[in-house]
This record gives C-alpha cells, sequence and structure tokens, in this order.
C-alpha cells in the first residue's frame, strides 16, 4: 500500500465520548486520523463502537439518541461535529450505512441519482458522473433498471457505495461492507474501493470485523475494545502482529487456537481494562 506518513490528515478526531440516552457511555476517548488519500479501517468486534464512530463523523447519532459530550471531530481543518448531517455530505462526507440501505421500491439508477440530490450541478455533470460510477461497477448497468430491492446483496452494497460516489466525496465512511456478503463479493468490492482510492482520490474510513480483509486493502489500523482504541499501526505491522493474529484472526505461532484456548486468551488479553 502507498505511504502516507507524510500526508496531511483530511479527518482528525481528539479524545471524544460518545453517550446514548444521557447514560450509556459507548465511546471513551477515542482519537484517530485519516491521512488524506488513504483508507483507514476500523476493527474491532461486536458492539466496540465502530458505527458510532462512524455516526460521530457523519452527525447521524442524534437519530439514534446519541451525543458526542466531549471532544472534537476536524475535517480539513474544521471542526464539524456540531453541523447537521446534510452539511456535514455537503463538506464532502458520505456515510455507507451498515446493511446498505437502498430503496427497495426505486430502481439502481434511481438510487444512484439520489446521491447527486444535494448538488447544484448541471444534468450534463450528474449523467456525465452516473457514467463514472457505471464504470466501476459494470453490474450496476447492467441492473440499472432492476428495483433495488430484488436484486441481490452484493449488489446493493454496490449500489450504497455508488449513490455516496454520486456526492462526489472527498471521504466515504463505509459501515461493514462484507456483512453478509460472499468472500468473492467481498473481494470485489474492495478491490473496487482500492481502485477508487488510487484514481479518484476519495479517502476511506471503514468499520470491518473481517480484519484479513480489511488489513490487506487499508493503509493503517486501529482497533476498538468496549470503546477504547486499544492498538494502532500500519495494515502490515496489525497483520502481522501476534496478539492481532492470534486474538483477531485465530492464528498463532503454534496454528489455529482450540475454542477453550480463545476462551482463555480473552480472559488474559493485556489490553482489556
Amino acid at each position: 500500500m502507498t505511504d502516507i506518513t507524510q500526508k496531511a490528515n483530511l479527518l482528525s478526531i481528539k479524545n471524544i465520548e460518545v453517550i446514548y440516552d444521557h447514560v450509556i457511555l459507548v465511546l471513551k476517548g477515542v482519537s484517530l486520523d485519516v491521512p488524506e488519500g488513504s483508507i483507514v479501517a476500523l476493527l474491532g468486534g461486536n458492539g466496540a463502537g465502530k458505527s458510532t464512530t462512524l455516526k460521530s463523523i457523519s452527525n447521524l447519532l442524534q437519530a439514534e439518541r446519541g451525543d458526542v459530550t466531549k471532544g472534537s471531530i476536524f475535517f480539513k481543518d474544521e471542526r464539524i461535529d456540531q453541523l447537521n448531517p446534510s452539511t456535514v455530505v455537503k463538506k464532502g462526507i458520505v456515510q455507507v450505512m451498515e446493511g446498505r440501505h437502498c430503496f427497495a421500491h426505486l430502481t439502481i439508477e434511481e438510487n444512484l441519482l439520489t446521491g447527486a440530490f444535494t448538488r447544484a450541478v448541471s444534468r450534463k455533470e450528474i449523467a456525465d458522473n452516473l457514467e463514472k460510477v457505471y464504470n466501476y461497477f459494470p453490474r450496476l448497468k447492467q441492473r440499472r433498471s432492476s428495483l433495488a430491492g430484488f436484486t441481490s446483496g452484493g449488489e446493493q452494497q454496490m449500489t450504497a457505495v455508488g449513490r455516496a460516489l454520486m456526492a462526489k466525496p472527498k471521504m466515504i465512511l463505509l459501515d461493514e461492507p462484507s456483512m453478509g456478503l460472499a468472500p468473492q463479493i467481498v473481494s470485489e468490492i474492495f478491490e473496487i474501493v482500492e481502485d477508487l482510492n488510487k484514481k479518484e482520490n476519495v479517502s476511506f474510513l471503514l468499520a470491518e470485523q473481517n480484519t484479513t480483509v480489511a488489513l490487506r486493502h487499508a493503509n493503517y489500523g486501529y482497533i476498538l475494545e468496549n470503546g477504547r482504541i486499544v492498538m494502532d499501526g500500519p495494515a502490515n505491522e496489525l497483520a502481522s502482529n501476534e496478539d492481532v493474529k492470534e486474538f483477531y484472526l485465530g492464528i498463532s505461532g503454534a496454528g489455529r487456537k482450540s475454542f477453550r484456548d480463545a476462551k482463555h486468551y480473552r480472559r488474559r488479553k493485556r489490553w482489556l481494562a
């Protein structure tokens, strides 16, 4: 992957705390950076706080009775954690939600066009952008007139990413892109993500439980446990780290561990509070 260590940060999250319903503390002092033109993976198990982190950036928390109560979030050196979600999109950040969330009653093409709703541009420019999306996702062009609700999970995920591209973002927040998809489709989607990153200079912050595939395509990674960042580093270093290999990839120097051994390791895992 490309070296991103010398690039300026496009997004900076500084020590944020998130509380739901005024009582449930979910994120506890999370800080992370996404350099411009990079792919950064946010890793961890179910309930670690990955989706909450993304929604903190896109400001979708309030719809779920959540609030950023401490810390700050900056995009291109401008503070954004107090802005409304539509303004965040206009600034250049678009989130692709977990579970895809296509409009089932609209066609693939109509779904894609909704992504350009916030842009005041000509029909020709929108048509050109649509054709570019079809170049990245040729399968969508073949299914352009099909209702999204009757397409496969992979096609819906492609539609969700394509819809985000129609907003001309500088950054896409991609939540669990591999969820419920066959390995071949997952590989195809991640290759397109890497292609978009290189050719369109779109930065990605992706939340993912599939540690193996995420680290294969990312530049840098952060690991969340119980709402805290417990480890971070270049993707290739995380992939070769013995703790990460043993706990997240299910392998150790002695080979794959048994379930009983894994439970014992969880009890002694040194980064848990």
